[in-house]
């Protein structure tokens, strides 16, 4: 079980529809990939990525200082792993590029445990579900006029899709409040509707279009607030009947522990990428559920598909495709529900050819 092989890959992954929010819009999916072979011949492949920035850095991390301390460890002791190269890197964690970095090597161990196991990452990591409803986020950028997400959202629910997240935060308040009524009315009230305001406001604004959006039934407001401001998210959790939802952008357990603790959200959406992998994500998930929460994870749906399906307080499933460039498999949706891989592993089934033929980045240490 012994690791005798570290390679790192990295291809830029460009979104197949323009994405924007209230600080920013996404050009490039830096994505990170890292394969580990181990001396019995076992081949365990992870990932993660970024939105634009700071792959290069992740791919110095992994490079420099942790792919090398591989080399030779018992490849099933995944939580000492972690735990040394978390300590190793001390001097910059709590940090995104760190955990960032730790998910990539995180995932590929479970995919050779869950491979070991000739089982799904669902069943191995604990088997609660067997399929997710999903909601669209790629129907509900800000750019989009009111007639475009009309049109998305009732596109998605005939598809059987149980909701849309609508992107807020724009200037005028009145605009955010007119498209999401336009997209209730015309969904009707079985619809879910979720907003987004990506870390954008202040504590007043929050509170206004909280009040305002009341009426419209949401179901939750996200990211008002800078990720570490717990004090604010917990006052407007009080404010308002909304649910609050975080996630993200939070890159440790111990900072989800200080939201739950201060009943400063009701929906956590922490990221298999940014938390530093499955190890940290599945307990960040069950800390959630011993405060009676939901988990609806950010992005990564590929992953989160299986993750999702393994725990028990999980809801719903973002929809936004990543990886369909660089896969020989889709994720099976049918009805609106997304069901995870039943393939040993992770269930994602790289196209190799394609990624070596478009990586930036080319590294193997033996």
């Amino acid at each position: 079980m012994k690791i005798v092989k570290a390679e790192l890959f990295m291809v830029d992954l460009k979104p197949k529809v323009k994405r924007t929010d209230a600080i920013q819009s996404f050009e490039s999916q830096e994505t990170p990939i890292v394969r580990l072979t181990t001396e019995s011949g076992e081949v365990g492949e992870g990932y993660t990525y970024t939105i634009g920035t700071g792959g290069s850095s992740i791919v110095a991390l992994l490079k420099d200082h942790l792919l090398p301390k591989l080399i030779g460890h018992d490849s099933s002791m995944i939580e000492e792993i972690w735990n040394k190269l978390l300590f190793s890197t001390h001097a910059t964690s709590v940090g995104a590029i760190t955990s960032l970095s730790l998910a990539a090597i995180d995932t590929a161990l479970w995919d050779l445990k869950c491979k070991r196991m000739n089982q799904p990452l669902y069943k191995v990591a604990g088997g609660a579900k067997s399929k997710l409803q999903l909601y669209t986020t790629e129907g509900g950028w800000l750019h989009l006029s009111t007639e475009d997400l009309v049109k998305d959202a009732l596109a998605v629910k005939e598809n059987g899709f149980c909701g849309s997240k609508i992107k807020i935060g724009s200037p005028n308040p009145n605009r955010d409040i007119q498209r999401l009524e336009a997209v209730r009315q015309a969904v009707g009230d079985d619809y879910v509707i979720m907003t987004d305001c990506n870390q954008a406001l202040k504590l007043s604004d929050a509170k206004q279009r909280a009040a305002l959006l009341e009426h419209i039934v949401l179901s939750w407001i996200e990211e008002p607030f800078l990720a570490h401001d717990v004090e604010a998210h917990k006052k407007l959790c009080e404010s308002t009947t909304i649910p609050v939802a975080v996630g993200e952008s939070i890159y440790s357990m111990q900072h989800f522990k200080e939201y739950l603790q201060g009943n400063a959200a009701d929906i956590i959406q922490v990221d298999v990428a940014r938390i530093g992998g499955i190890t940290p994500w599945l307990k960040v998930a069950h800390m959630a559920e011993c405060f009676n929460k939901i988990v609806c994870p950010h992005f990564l749906m590929e992953l989160h598909v299986s993750l999702c399906c393994a725990i028990q307080n999980s809801r719903w499933l973002e929809y936004i495709p990543q990886l369909d460039t660089v896969t020989l498999d889709k994720v099976k949706i049918e009805n609106g529900f997304a069901y995870p891989s039943q393939k040993p592993g992770l269930g994602i089934n790289w196209d190799w050819d394609v990624i070596h033929k478009e990586t930036l980045v080319k590294y193997t240490i033996e």
